[in-house]
């Protein structure tokens, strides 16, 4: 279960003063999926980024199954995000240098996993359709493929948070349809999901939709 409460973030001082987030409150129970919307520059990825851990709020808290993360070291946040929360973002970032199977690795291999490791991403590359695929490189993979090697590989280390931002952007409706319905099957899987999209469409595969503006939740929007 994740806990939001009141937070705000402010970048500079004085006249370039920001107020990128105000006093944002929300709670995400295990197993919801929810999409946040709003314009650009409305806050949604900074909210994201200080959800996962990637960024601090100026004030307010965040909770993750019982315990206040927004005041950890940073090397106490990377085991969260090694462990707890994974990140899928709009461009896949897998390291064109490595195949499907060993780009999935990688979160395993930072956590000094040894034995059984390879027969665990091939399956969660069965899981995402790849299995097939994993002796190739991204530059052999379609862009959904590779998208789906970046979920798997945020999968790997069995998180109960993902955190989506803009998932489908860079991809056709047809392609964004399909990771959409992989994301549901992994909600349904019970994996909580918070996914960023501009596209009303997309957002109503979530069960709940969080409107931000200017920084504040204008609206939720329950789309079940």
């Amino acid at each position: 279960m994740l806990e939001v409460n009141n937070v705000s973030k402010i970048y500079g001082e004085g006249s370039a003063r920001v107020i990128a987030l105000s006093e944002v409150s929300l709670r995400v129970n295990d197993g919801d999926f929810i999409a946040i919307m709003g314009p650009s520059g409305s806050g949604k990825t900074t909210l994201l980024n200080i959800i996962g851990g990637l960024d601090y709020p100026s004030s307010g808290e965040v909770i993750l199954d019982g315990k206040r993360i927004d005041n950890l070291a940073e090397n106490a946040l990377v085991d969260i995000r090694r462990g707890k929360v994974a990140y899928v973002f709009q461009q896949s970032h897998l390291l064109v240098s490595l195949t499907a199977l060993e780009n999935v690795l990688l979160p395993l291999i930072f956590c000094g996993a040894n034995g059984g490791s390879s027969q665990k991403g091939l399956d969660i590359l069965r899981k995402v359709g790849l299995e097939k695929r994993a002796g190739h490189k991204p530059s052999e993979l379609s862009g959904g493929e590779q998208q789906r090697v970046a979920i798997a590989r945020a999968l790997v280390n069995e998180p109960s948070l993902i955190l989506a931002d803009e998932p489908t952007g860079n991809m056709d409706r047809k392609t964004g349809a399909e990771i959409l319905l992989l994301f549901n099957q992994l909600n349904k899987e019970g994996h909580g999901i918070i996914m960023i999209t501009h596209d009303r469409e997309i957002a109503k595969q979530a069960k709940e939709i969080i409107v931000l503006q200017d920084g504040r939740i204008a609206g939720k929007i329950n789309s079940e």
